[in-house]
This record gives C-alpha cells, sequence and structure tokens, in this order.
C-alpha cells in the first residue's frame, strides 16, 4: 500500500468545502443552529457524531468498492 498525497488533499479538500458550504449559504441561520446545538445533551451530541461517522465511513467503503 502506497501513500497517495494528491487523493489525500483531494480528500482534504473536499471535506473543507463539504463544512464551509452551510456556513456560507445559510450564515445568518448558522447562530440558531449552534444554539440548538448548544440546547441538545451530551448523549445526543454523540449519536449525531456517531450518525456521522458511520455515514462516512459508509461512503469511503461504497468509494472504494466501486472503483
Amino acid at each position: 500500500m502506497e501513500f497517495n498525497l494528491p487523493f489525500l488533499l483531494t480528500a482534504l479538500g473536499l471535506a473543507f468545502i463539504i463544512e464551509g458550504l452551510p456556513y456560507f449559504l445559510f450564515a445568518e441561520r448558522m447562530p440558531s443552529v449552534f444554539q440548538a446545538l448548544l440546547s441538545q445533551p451530551p448523549s445526543v451530541l454523540r449519536i449525531m457524531g456517531v450518525a456521522a461517522l458511520v455515514g462516512g465511513l459508509a461512503l469511503v467503503y461504497l468509494g472504494k468498492y466501486f472503483s
């Protein structure tokens, strides 16, 4: 297995684009989104985090499976 720097940089760039998109498109609503997140108990935040991790792993698996 070799290290593929261009692939890593592409993946990081895509992650930055996806992370930055809501702030650009919905800048006015983001403070209320953060307030809603702050009011959630830690268990709900953990469930959201695990769901995001599982979704991300599924996408990576599908990308490897179909390539």
